[in-house]
């Protein structure tokens, strides 16, 4: 593995984890084999008993493609380990699983993924798991909701889809005087804008089917901490099947070779396309990190180094109206999940934040005309283009 302490962040996306097999391959191959073999039963155990690193069983993590990916993920984040998933929610489910127990408590900040909230909400209760959730503007009420039973403190920043940013250093003060830990979701921001770690975080999650593969073509997640953290959380994504596929890792591994480039891209795209969306007549509200104002600008400016790709609006419309608005569009794409290099677009009420109840939904100001964008990486100019005559009335 090439030494990348001092290097930049574009080299390390390509040259960390990476490893050079004998046949010359100049990434890490892709090994599709399900098991490895040994010279000897004492370099079997060696690797079984956690003495030295190796090859052993694809499910339990230890193949030569799922272990290089896992390394450049951890040297990104800056972390000292990092657990490759079938999804972000395996990441997430495991992560809750493995750091509770029955009996003990969550703490949910801001608005997360839809799929997130019924995991708090609906799973984890079923085996005496509870989640307290605070709205973003109840962030101050942390101290008095954590209690000696609480074990995790979660949230996404930015937030999904209000894009609403916290202060990770200030939360995990709070969280660390409880005894818990504090696990953000920075699939929105990722290494390339935010490093969670950095600012006193535990651990990191993230839907790796977002920006991390960024080519709309694979499904994974990963967890990113120190290794005392993933080692439980290890043993629950063997057991529950929940590894990353061994193609999937490979796929992964060559989209986050090239993620600086895209990432920064999209920086300058959405931010162009946020701009013009809050100085349009239609457009009642704009929420970009980038457009932050007051406390929120401040943690911008502390934690963050780009504003993302993500966007939403909210139009002065109704449902049915914002819709034609939406179904108007050729360039975005009516699609959900975000991060790719095509830009697509959707409404949280019919997606991502369906299953919500309009009446939580509208306390988190996720209103029935917002819609949010996912800016991939064509240009600005043909974006605003596409949204100008979608936003014309008709």
């Amino acid at each position: 593995m090439t030494d990348t302490n001092e290097q930049g962040l574009s080299t390390r996306s390509v040259h960390a984890g990476e490893t050079r097999d004998p046949q010359g391959a100049i990434h890490t191959p892709l090994y599709t084999h399900s098991t490895f073999a040994f010279d000897s039963t004492a370099d079997l155990l060696d690797v079984v008993e956690g003495r030295k690193p190796g090859n052993l069983y694809t499910r339990y993590g230890l193949n030569p493609t799922i272990r290089s990916v896992e390394a450049k993920l951890a040297d990104l984040e800056g972390g000292e380990q990092a657990l490759g998933f079938s999804s972000g929610m395996a990441a997430e489910a495991a992560t809750f699983l493995a750091h509770t127990r029955t009996g003990e408590h969550i703490v949910c900040i801001g608005d997360v993924y839809g799929g997130t909230f019924e995991l708090l909400g609906d799973n984890l209760p079923q085996l005496g798991i509870t989640t307290t959730f605070l709205r973003a503007d109840e962030v101050d009420r942390l101290p008095d909701v954590l209690t000696a039973s609480t074990r995790i403190v979660f949230f996404e920043t930015p937030s999904n889809p209000t894009l609403d940013l916290f202060d990770i250093a200030a939360i995990t003060t709070h969280a660390h005087a409880a005894g818990a830990l504090t696990v953000v979701d920075n699939t929105f921001a990722t290494p390339v804008n935010q490093n969670p770690l950095h600012h006193g975080a535990d651990l990191v999650i993230h839907s790796a089917t977002k920006y991390l593969g960024g080519h709309s073509d694979l499904t994974a997640g990963a967890l990113i901490g120190p290794a005392e953290l993933l080692a439980p959380v290890a043993m629950w994504r063997k057991n529950l099947g929940q590894m990353i596929a061994a193609e999937t890792a490979s796929l992964l591994a060559r989209s986050v070779r090239s993620l600086p480039v895209r990432v920064r891209a999209q920086n300058d795209t959405a931010a162009a396309v946020a701009a013009f969306l809050a100085t349009h007549p239609r457009v009642s509200r704009v929420n970009y990190p980038g457009l932050a104002t007051g406390d929120a600008k401040q943690i911008y400016d502390t934690q963050m180094r780009g504003g993302g790709g993500m966007l939403s609006a909210v139009l002065d419309a109704t449902a049915d109206e914002t819709a034609a608005v939406v179904d108007r569009l050729r360039l975005f794409a009516i699609a959900p999940s975000l991060g790719g290099v095509e830009s697509l677009i959707t409404q949280p009420i019919t997606t991502t934040h369906h299953g919500l109840a309009p009446d939580e939904r509208a306390k988190r100001g996720i209103a029935d005309s917002m819609i949010r964008l996912s800016v991939g990486l064509e240009d600005a100019d043909d974006l605003i283009q596409d949204l100008t005559h979608a936003l014309a009335d008709n």
